[in-house]
């Protein structure tokens, strides 16, 4: 079974995060990283590979800039067999929609049973990575997920929502989207991190995916305008005395509160 995990770079949730109000893109200029619930989603594509009867592969794909190895990297490190990079300055800012077209063009070119991702990467948050690319590919898609298993030619899962917990399984092929509910991802020992560092990753380009970023005539959006959100304007403060009582009437009156 060969089995592809989706890793993003994102920049480090500890930093601080600004945009850049000439390209409307977030500012990417400071420390980066693999995001935790995309190495969470590794965690659970290596717990299957260990689980396997049959020999099992685990690579990692990324779409980004070239210092995205890193992050496949880091997953190969923790025991993946493979890394994939598509790095190109035309995906430079790309819509979710066109992110997916360009994974799933790779996860079709490289043939996979099942593709686990996270549920929600935390810069852009949008939680519809999976859907997406289990609509192109006409897969099933599950997120939200906080366990994940292999039995025989289905993948099983549990959904953990407010009030009820969920058991979901599918046949593969199939795409599976791990929530940050799921186990902590293992460490890489020194021996993994050595083997990554030396790891020859495959670079696939947007021409041997056969995508053109520039066809609009596709379902994807592009940024037209940015701007910075007005500061919060001071609050009016009402003091407790003998008129406070009637001020705060008028103030809910002006509102349409009362």
């Amino acid at each position: 079974m060969r089995i592809a995990v989706l890793l993003k770079e994102v920049p480090d949730t500890y930093s601080d995060r600004d945009m850049n109000l000439e390209t409307g893109l977030t500012a990417r200029s400071g420390d980066v990283v693999a995001d935790e619930v995309g190495e969470r989603a590794v965690e659970a594509a290596l717990r299957i590979k260990e689980g396997a009867a049959d020999s099992t592969e685990v690579h990692v794909l990324t779409v980004g800039p070239a210092s995205a190895a890193d992050s496949v990297r880091r997953g190969i490190a923790m025991g993946a067999d493979e890394g994939y990079l598509v790095s190109d300055d035309a995906l430079i800012g790309a819509d979710v929609t066109l992110t997916a077209e360009v994974l799933a063009a790779l996860i079709r070119k490289n043939g996979y049973d099942l593709v686990i991702a996270g549920a929600a990467s935390s810069d852009g948050a949008s939680g519809v990575m999976a859907p997406l690319i289990g609509e192109l590919l006409d897969w099933p898609a599950l997120s939200n997920l906080t366990e994940v298993s292999f039995d025989g030619s289905r993948v099983e899962a549990v959904q953990v929502s407010d009030g009820a917990v969920v058991k979901l399984e599918a046949s593969l092929p199939a795409i599976v989207a791990v929530s940050d509910e799921f186990p902590d991802p293992r460490f890489p020992n020194f021996k993994g991190l050595m083997a990554a560092k030396k790891k020859e990753l495959g670079e696939v380009t947007l021409a041997e995916l056969g995508i053109d970023p520039e066809d609009y005539s596709r379902p994807r959006s592009i940024m037209v305008s940015v701007e910075r959100r007005p500061a919060r304007e001071r609050g009016e403060i009402i003091d407790a005395g003998p008129t406070a009582a009637k001020q705060l009437v008028d103030f809910l009156e002006s509102k349409g509160l009362v």
